[in-house]
Protein backbone atom coordinates (compact mmCIF):
# COMPACT_ATOMS: atom_id res chain seq x y z
CA UNK A 1 0.00 0.00 0.00
CA UNK A 2 1.47 3.83 -0.94
CA UNK A 3 0.59 6.64 0.46
CA UNK A 4 -1.19 8.82 -2.00
CA UNK A 5 0.72 12.09 -0.89
CA UNK A 6 4.05 10.61 -1.32
CA UNK A 7 5.54 10.54 -4.87
CA UNK A 8 8.15 8.18 -5.66
CA UNK A 9 11.93 8.61 -4.65
CA UNK A 10 13.72 7.61 -7.83
CA UNK A 11 13.02 7.98 -11.64
CA UNK A 12 13.24 4.55 -12.76
CA UNK A 13 15.86 1.63 -13.53
CA UNK A 14 19.51 2.68 -13.83
CA UNK A 15 21.62 1.14 -16.83
CA UNK A 16 23.84 -1.50 -15.04
CA UNK A 17 27.42 -1.55 -15.60
CA UNK A 18 29.04 -2.52 -19.26
CA UNK A 19 30.47 -5.95 -18.56
CA UNK A 20 31.87 -8.83 -21.13
CA UNK A 21 33.35 -12.15 -20.25
CA UNK A 22 37.38 -10.37 -20.98
CA UNK A 23 36.21 -7.35 -18.65
CA UNK A 24 33.73 -8.65 -15.60
CA UNK A 25 31.86 -6.59 -13.30
CA UNK A 26 33.76 -6.62 -9.98
CA UNK A 27 31.25 -8.15 -6.74
CA UNK A 28 31.77 -4.77 -4.91
CA UNK A 29 30.89 -2.86 -7.85
CA UNK A 30 27.81 -4.74 -8.40
CA UNK A 31 26.96 -4.80 -4.95
CA UNK A 32 27.15 -1.00 -4.61
CA UNK A 33 25.24 -0.57 -7.79
CA UNK A 34 22.28 -2.21 -6.20
CA UNK A 35 22.89 -0.36 -2.84
CA UNK A 36 22.34 2.95 -4.71
CA UNK A 37 19.43 1.57 -6.84
CA UNK A 38 17.76 -0.16 -3.74
CA UNK A 39 18.16 3.59 -1.39
CA UNK A 40 16.24 4.86 -4.46
CA UNK A 41 13.32 3.12 -3.79
CA UNK A 42 12.54 5.68 -0.16
CA UNK A 43 10.36 4.24 2.43
CA UNK A 44 7.25 2.95 0.88
CA UNK A 45 3.89 2.08 2.88
CA UNK A 46 3.57 -2.13 2.32
CA UNK A 47 0.78 -3.85 3.42
CA UNK A 48 0.97 -7.73 4.53
CA UNK A 49 0.49 -10.14 7.15
CA UNK A 50 3.44 -11.05 9.76
CA UNK A 51 4.41 -15.09 9.52
CA UNK A 52 6.98 -14.28 11.79
CA UNK A 53 8.15 -11.96 14.74
CA UNK A 54 11.10 -12.52 16.36
CA UNK A 55 11.91 -10.12 19.30
CA UNK A 56 16.24 -9.83 20.37
CA UNK A 57 18.24 -7.70 22.58
CA UNK A 58 19.13 -5.72 19.63
CA UNK A 59 15.83 -5.57 17.67
CA UNK A 60 12.76 -7.30 15.94
CA UNK A 61 13.44 -9.98 13.29
CA UNK A 62 10.20 -10.40 10.78
CA UNK A 63 8.70 -11.47 7.85
CA UNK A 64 5.97 -10.19 5.59
CA UNK A 65 4.11 -11.72 3.63
CA UNK A 66 1.98 -10.69 0.41
CA UNK A 67 -1.77 -11.39 1.58
CA UNK A 68 -2.49 -13.20 -1.88
CA UNK A 69 1.08 -14.42 -3.12
CA UNK A 70 3.82 -16.37 -2.08
CA UNK A 71 6.28 -12.92 -1.90
CA UNK A 72 7.55 -12.38 1.45
CA UNK A 73 10.57 -9.27 2.36
CA UNK A 74 12.42 -9.63 5.49
CA UNK A 75 11.75 -6.48 8.11
CA UNK A 76 13.68 -5.30 10.90
CA UNK A 77 12.91 -3.46 13.63
CA UNK A 78 15.74 -2.08 15.95
CA UNK A 79 15.40 -1.45 19.54
CA UNK A 80 15.64 2.27 19.01
CA UNK A 81 11.91 2.61 17.39
CA UNK A 82 10.27 -0.60 19.59
CA UNK A 83 9.23 1.40 21.88
CA UNK A 84 6.87 3.96 18.94
CA UNK A 85 5.43 0.73 17.44
CA UNK A 86 2.82 -1.17 18.88
CA UNK A 87 3.52 -3.71 21.60
CA UNK A 88 1.25 -6.30 20.75
CA UNK A 89 2.24 -7.31 17.54
CA UNK A 90 2.77 -10.88 16.91
CA UNK A 91 2.70 -13.71 14.24
CA UNK A 92 -0.72 -13.68 11.84
CA UNK A 93 -1.15 -9.61 12.53
CA UNK A 94 -2.12 -8.00 9.18
CA UNK A 95 -0.34 -4.39 8.74
CA UNK A 96 0.99 -1.89 6.92
CA UNK A 97 4.84 -1.15 7.31
CA UNK A 98 7.13 2.27 6.70
CA UNK A 99 10.46 0.99 5.76
CA UNK A 100 13.59 1.68 3.99
CA UNK A 101 15.20 -1.07 1.56
CA UNK A 102 18.84 -1.81 2.16
CA UNK A 103 21.03 -3.74 0.68
CA UNK A 104 24.28 -4.88 2.63
CA UNK A 105 27.21 -4.93 0.63
CA UNK A 106 29.48 -7.03 2.89
CA UNK A 107 27.07 -9.90 3.42
CA UNK A 108 25.04 -9.37 -0.25
CA UNK A 109 21.72 -9.30 1.97
CA UNK A 110 18.75 -7.13 1.49
CA UNK A 111 16.58 -6.31 4.22
CA UNK A 112 13.57 -3.61 5.38
CA UNK A 113 14.59 -0.81 7.87
CA UNK A 114 11.26 -0.68 9.87
CA UNK A 115 10.44 3.11 10.46
CA UNK A 116 7.07 2.51 12.06
CA UNK A 117 3.80 -0.42 11.44
CA UNK A 118 0.21 -0.09 11.92
CA UNK A 119 -2.16 -2.73 12.53
CA UNK A 120 -4.73 -3.43 9.79
CA UNK A 121 -6.94 -6.33 11.10
CA UNK A 122 -6.17 -10.32 12.12
CA UNK A 123 -4.84 -12.19 9.30
CA UNK A 124 -6.54 -14.48 7.70
CA UNK A 125 -4.68 -17.52 8.56
CA UNK A 126 -4.81 -16.69 12.15
CA UNK A 127 -8.23 -15.88 11.95
CA UNK A 128 -8.95 -19.06 10.58
CA UNK A 129 -7.33 -21.08 13.22
CA UNK A 130 -8.61 -19.20 16.04
CA UNK A 131 -12.29 -20.14 15.08
CA UNK A 132 -10.71 -23.93 14.55
CA UNK A 133 -9.26 -23.21 17.73
CA UNK A 134 -12.49 -22.84 19.44
CA UNK A 135 -14.30 -25.72 18.18
CA UNK A 136 -11.93 -28.16 19.22
CA UNK A 137 -12.24 -26.65 22.77
CA UNK A 138 -16.29 -26.82 22.59
CA UNK A 139 -15.39 -30.45 21.34
CA UNK A 140 -13.09 -31.03 24.17
CA UNK A 141 -10.47 -32.21 22.21
CA UNK A 142 -8.40 -29.26 24.08
CA UNK A 143 -8.90 -30.39 27.96
CA UNK A 144 -6.06 -31.36 29.26
CA UNK A 145 -8.31 -34.64 31.16
CA UNK A 146 -8.30 -36.42 28.10
CA UNK A 147 -4.67 -36.00 27.92
CA UNK A 148 -2.67 -39.60 28.34
CA UNK A 149 0.09 -40.22 30.24
CA UNK A 150 3.50 -40.82 28.83
CA UNK A 151 5.02 -43.84 29.97
CA UNK A 152 7.95 -44.09 32.04
CA UNK A 153 10.53 -45.48 29.52
CA UNK A 154 9.24 -46.48 26.42
CA UNK A 155 10.58 -49.68 24.99
CA UNK A 156 10.14 -47.61 21.36
CA UNK A 157 9.39 -44.35 20.41
CA UNK A 158 8.04 -43.37 17.14
CA UNK A 159 9.32 -40.43 15.46
CA UNK A 160 7.85 -38.40 12.45
CA UNK A 161 10.13 -36.21 11.20
CA UNK A 162 11.76 -34.66 7.88
CA UNK A 163 14.40 -36.96 6.43
CA UNK A 164 18.32 -36.24 7.23
CA UNK A 165 16.68 -33.19 9.60
CA UNK A 166 18.72 -31.36 12.41
CA UNK A 167 15.07 -31.93 14.09
CA UNK A 168 15.35 -35.59 13.48
CA UNK A 169 19.32 -35.58 15.01
CA UNK A 170 18.53 -33.62 18.14
CA UNK A 171 15.68 -36.31 19.05
CA UNK A 172 18.15 -39.22 18.39
CA UNK A 173 20.97 -37.86 19.45
CA UNK A 174 19.77 -36.92 23.26
CA UNK A 175 17.74 -39.82 23.84
CA UNK A 176 20.31 -42.19 22.85
CA UNK A 177 22.43 -39.85 25.78
CA UNK A 178 20.20 -39.97 27.98
CA UNK A 179 19.24 -43.95 27.90
CA UNK A 180 21.56 -46.03 24.93
CA UNK A 181 18.74 -49.06 25.13
CA UNK A 182 16.34 -46.85 23.89
CA UNK A 183 14.80 -48.19 20.13
CA UNK A 184 13.09 -45.76 18.01
CA UNK A 185 11.03 -46.60 14.57
CA UNK A 186 11.24 -43.12 12.63
CA UNK A 187 8.93 -41.92 9.79
CA UNK A 188 10.23 -39.83 7.36
CA UNK A 189 7.43 -37.03 6.32
CA UNK A 190 7.51 -34.12 4.54
CA UNK A 191 7.10 -30.92 7.18
CA UNK A 192 6.17 -28.31 4.99
CA UNK A 193 4.31 -27.94 1.39
CA UNK A 194 1.56 -29.88 -0.39
CA UNK A 195 2.74 -33.55 -0.02
CA UNK A 196 3.60 -32.80 4.07
CA UNK A 197 -0.30 -33.54 5.24
CA UNK A 198 -0.72 -36.83 3.43
CA UNK A 199 2.51 -37.90 4.44
CA UNK A 200 2.27 -37.06 8.22
CA UNK A 201 -1.05 -38.47 8.03
CA UNK A 202 0.08 -42.10 6.56
CA UNK A 203 3.24 -42.02 9.27
CA UNK A 204 0.50 -41.34 12.41
CA UNK A 205 -1.38 -43.85 10.91
CA UNK A 206 1.53 -46.10 10.46
CA UNK A 207 2.61 -45.82 13.96
CA UNK A 208 -0.32 -45.63 15.55
CA UNK A 209 -1.11 -49.22 14.67
CA UNK A 210 2.39 -50.61 15.87
CA UNK A 211 1.53 -52.30 19.14
CA UNK A 212 5.61 -52.07 20.19
CA UNK A 213 5.33 -48.29 19.64
CA UNK A 214 4.79 -46.63 23.46
CA UNK A 215 4.76 -43.38 22.12
CA UNK A 216 4.69 -40.72 19.12
CA UNK A 217 6.96 -37.42 18.37
CA UNK A 218 6.13 -35.34 15.80
CA UNK A 219 9.43 -33.08 15.32
CA UNK A 220 10.42 -30.54 13.36
CA UNK A 221 12.66 -27.47 13.31
CA UNK A 222 11.64 -23.68 13.46
CA UNK A 223 10.56 -21.81 10.84
CA UNK A 224 7.71 -19.16 9.54
CA UNK A 225 4.67 -19.00 10.53
CA UNK A 226 2.88 -20.47 7.24
CA UNK A 227 5.48 -22.90 7.16
CA UNK A 228 4.47 -24.21 10.31
CA UNK A 229 0.47 -23.92 8.94
CA UNK A 230 0.11 -27.96 7.98
CA UNK A 231 0.58 -28.83 11.76
CA UNK A 232 -2.45 -26.79 12.32
CA UNK A 233 -4.40 -28.84 9.99
CA UNK A 234 -8.09 -30.20 10.83
CA UNK A 235 -7.27 -33.55 9.40
CA UNK A 236 -3.84 -33.93 11.37
CA UNK A 237 -4.78 -32.76 14.31
CA UNK A 238 -8.12 -34.34 14.93
CA UNK A 239 -5.93 -37.82 13.79
CA UNK A 240 -3.85 -36.94 16.42
CA UNK A 241 -6.76 -36.33 19.17
CA UNK A 242 -8.16 -39.95 18.23
CA UNK A 243 -4.84 -41.92 18.11
CA UNK A 244 -4.79 -44.30 20.77
CA UNK A 245 -0.72 -43.86 21.49
CA UNK A 246 0.22 -40.82 22.97
CA UNK A 247 1.55 -38.05 21.39
CA UNK A 248 4.38 -35.53 21.84
CA UNK A 249 4.35 -32.71 19.29
CA UNK A 250 7.59 -30.38 19.40
CA UNK A 251 7.88 -28.15 16.34
CA UNK A 252 9.48 -25.88 16.06
CA UNK A 253 11.17 -23.15 19.13
CA UNK A 254 9.59 -21.91 22.35
CA UNK A 255 7.33 -19.30 19.97
CA UNK A 256 5.75 -21.49 17.97
CA UNK A 257 2.26 -22.97 18.92
CA UNK A 258 0.26 -25.04 16.17
CA UNK A 259 -2.44 -26.45 17.18
CA UNK A 260 -0.96 -29.50 17.16
CA UNK A 261 1.02 -28.38 20.25
CA UNK A 262 -2.54 -27.42 22.32
CA UNK A 263 -3.93 -31.39 20.95
CA UNK A 264 -1.21 -33.43 21.50
CA UNK A 265 -0.61 -34.84 25.20
CA UNK A 266 2.46 -33.50 25.76
CA UNK A 267 3.77 -30.48 24.38
CA UNK A 268 7.90 -30.02 23.60
CA UNK A 269 9.40 -26.11 23.24
CA UNK A 270 11.96 -28.54 21.03
CA UNK A 271 13.16 -31.26 19.52
CA UNK A 272 15.69 -31.35 22.07
CA UNK A 273 12.88 -30.95 24.65
CA UNK A 274 10.94 -33.38 23.52
CA UNK A 275 14.00 -36.14 23.56
CA UNK A 276 14.42 -35.08 27.07
CA UNK A 277 10.47 -35.02 28.13
CA UNK A 278 10.21 -38.63 26.92
CA UNK A 279 12.85 -40.37 27.73
CA UNK A 280 14.57 -40.59 31.26
CA UNK A 281 18.34 -40.00 32.30
CA UNK A 282 20.03 -43.42 32.96
CA UNK A 283 22.55 -41.11 35.26
CA UNK A 284 20.18 -38.94 36.68
CA UNK A 285 17.79 -42.22 37.69
CA UNK A 286 20.91 -44.15 38.99
CA UNK A 287 21.45 -40.91 41.17
CA UNK A 288 18.25 -41.33 42.26
CA UNK A 289 18.72 -44.84 43.07
CA UNK A 290 21.73 -44.11 44.83
CA UNK A 291 20.26 -41.38 46.92
CA UNK A 292 17.18 -43.76 48.07
CA UNK A 293 19.84 -46.98 48.94
CA UNK A 294 21.59 -44.38 50.78
CA UNK A 295 18.16 -43.31 52.44
CA UNK A 296 16.74 -46.86 53.07
CA UNK A 297 20.26 -47.64 54.39
CA UNK A 298 20.45 -44.30 56.57
CA UNK A 299 16.55 -45.14 57.99
CA UNK A 300 17.26 -48.80 58.48
CA UNK A 301 20.42 -47.99 60.61
CA UNK A 302 18.87 -45.61 63.16
CA UNK A 303 16.13 -47.89 63.50
CA UNK A 304 18.42 -50.18 64.63
CA UNK A 305 20.41 -48.00 66.45
CA UNK A 306 16.91 -46.60 68.14
CA UNK A 307 16.55 -50.50 68.84
CA UNK A 308 19.44 -51.29 69.96
CA UNK A 309 19.55 -48.17 72.50
CA UNK A 310 16.26 -49.03 73.72
CA UNK A 311 17.35 -52.71 74.59
CA UNK A 312 20.42 -51.52 75.97
CA UNK A 313 17.92 -49.40 78.24
CA UNK A 314 15.91 -52.60 79.25
CA UNK A 315 18.42 -54.49 80.13
CA UNK A 316 19.96 -51.78 82.03
CA UNK A 317 16.64 -51.83 84.59
CA UNK A 318 17.23 -54.18 87.64
CA UNK A 319 14.90 -56.74 86.98
CA UNK A 320 16.59 -57.42 83.53
CA UNK A 321 19.81 -56.63 85.13
CA UNK A 322 19.71 -59.33 87.89
CA UNK A 323 16.25 -61.46 86.93
CA UNK A 324 16.53 -64.00 90.28
CA UNK A 325 16.62 -60.84 92.59
CA UNK A 326 12.82 -60.30 91.49
CA UNK A 327 12.06 -63.62 91.97
CA UNK A 328 13.85 -63.83 95.21
CA UNK A 329 11.60 -60.82 96.38
CA UNK A 330 8.68 -62.86 95.32
CA UNK A 331 9.52 -66.45 97.09
CA UNK A 332 10.52 -63.95 100.30
CA UNK A 333 7.22 -62.40 99.79
CA UNK A 334 5.46 -65.57 99.44
CA UNK A 335 6.82 -67.01 102.05
CA UNK A 336 5.98 -64.50 104.35
CA UNK A 337 2.24 -64.83 103.16
CA UNK A 338 2.73 -68.49 103.98
CA UNK A 339 4.17 -68.12 107.60
CA UNK A 340 1.37 -65.31 108.22
CA UNK A 341 -1.50 -67.88 106.69
CA UNK A 342 -0.18 -70.68 108.40
CA UNK A 343 0.28 -68.84 111.91
CA UNK A 344 -3.58 -67.28 111.59
CA UNK A 345 -4.54 -70.42 110.63
CA UNK A 346 -2.97 -72.54 113.93
CA UNK A 347 -4.62 -69.63 115.81
CA UNK A 348 -7.88 -69.46 114.72
CA UNK A 349 -7.65 -73.56 114.88
CA UNK A 350 -7.13 -73.03 118.55
CA UNK A 351 -9.33 -70.71 119.51
CA UNK A 352 -12.31 -72.65 117.48
CA UNK A 353 -11.06 -76.07 119.50
CA UNK A 354 -11.04 -73.84 122.84
CA UNK A 355 -14.96 -72.47 121.38
CA UNK A 356 -16.05 -76.35 120.80
CA UNK A 357 -14.27 -77.83 123.94
CA UNK A 358 -17.04 -74.34 126.02
CA UNK A 359 -19.55 -75.21 124.42
CA UNK A 360 -19.08 -78.85 124.84
CA UNK A 361 -18.28 -78.10 128.60
CA UNK A 362 -21.73 -76.42 128.01
CA UNK A 363 -23.83 -79.21 126.35
CA UNK A 364 -22.83 -82.01 128.46
CA UNK A 365 -23.51 -79.85 131.44
CA UNK A 366 -27.00 -79.64 130.06
CA UNK A 367 -27.18 -83.45 128.80
CA UNK A 368 -29.51 -85.69 130.04
CA UNK A 369 -27.14 -88.11 129.79
CA UNK A 370 -24.82 -86.36 132.58
CA UNK A 371 -27.97 -86.30 134.46
CA UNK A 372 -27.73 -90.07 134.14
CA UNK A 373 -24.33 -90.60 134.83
CA UNK A 374 -24.63 -88.68 138.43
CA UNK A 375 -27.08 -91.81 139.35
CA UNK A 376 -30.50 -90.96 138.13
CA UNK A 377 -32.61 -92.70 135.55
CA UNK A 378 -35.55 -91.73 133.36
CA UNK A 379 -38.69 -94.02 133.73
CA UNK A 380 -41.26 -94.59 130.85
CA UNK A 381 -43.72 -96.55 130.15
CA UNK A 382 -43.36 -99.54 127.69
CA UNK A 383 -44.50 -97.85 124.20
CA UNK A 384 -45.51 -94.51 125.88
CA UNK A 385 -44.09 -90.71 127.45
CA UNK A 386 -42.11 -90.62 130.42
CA UNK A 387 -43.71 -90.87 134.02
CA UNK A 388 -43.77 -87.68 136.36
CA UNK A 389 -45.80 -89.04 138.77
CA UNK A 390 -47.03 -92.38 140.06
CA UNK A 391 -50.17 -91.57 139.11
CA UNK A 392 -49.16 -92.53 135.45
CA UNK A 393 -47.72 -95.81 136.25
CA UNK A 394 -50.53 -97.37 138.79
CA UNK A 395 -49.76 -100.98 139.76
CA UNK A 396 -48.76 -103.82 136.86
CA UNK A 397 -47.71 -101.31 134.85
CA UNK A 398 -44.40 -102.24 132.43
CA UNK A 399 -41.71 -99.41 132.55
CA UNK A 400 -38.61 -99.17 130.78
CA UNK A 401 -35.76 -97.58 132.99
CA UNK A 402 -33.04 -95.82 130.81
CA UNK A 403 -29.68 -95.31 132.96
CA UNK A 404 -26.52 -94.07 131.75
CA UNK A 405 -25.38 -97.21 130.67
CA UNK A 406 -28.51 -99.15 129.55
CA UNK A 407 -32.07 -99.96 129.92
CA UNK A 408 -33.61 -102.36 131.91
CA UNK A 409 -37.59 -103.44 132.33
CA UNK A 410 -39.41 -102.80 135.45
CA UNK A 411 -43.38 -103.41 136.72
CA UNK A 412 -44.89 -101.03 138.98
CA UNK A 413 -46.39 -101.71 142.30
CA UNK A 414 -48.23 -98.84 142.49
CA UNK A 415 -47.76 -95.54 144.31
CA UNK A 416 -45.43 -95.93 147.81
CA UNK A 417 -46.35 -93.75 150.69
CA UNK A 418 -44.14 -90.83 151.04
Amino acid sequence: MTDPHTKPAFAGPVRPRDSTPDSPTQVGDLARDMRDYVARLGSPWIEGELTEWNVRAVGTFATLRDLSGDAAIRLVVWSSIRARIPQDLKTGDRVIVCAKPEYRVQRGELSFVVSSIRHVGLGDLLERLEVLRRQLRSEGLLDPSRKKALPFLPQRIGLITGKGTDAEKDVLRNAQLRWPQVEFRVEHAAVQGDQALPQLLAALQRLDADPSVDVIIFARGGGDFQDLLTFSDEKLVRAVAAARTPVVSAIGHENDRPLLDEVADLRASTPTDAAKRVVPDVLEQLAQVREARARIIGRVSTRIQHDLTSLEHLRSRPVLRDPHRMLQERQLHIEQLRSRASATTSLRIEREHTAMARLHATLRALSPQHTLERGYAIVQRAGDGIVRSPAEAPAGTDLVVLLAEGTIGARSDGALPE
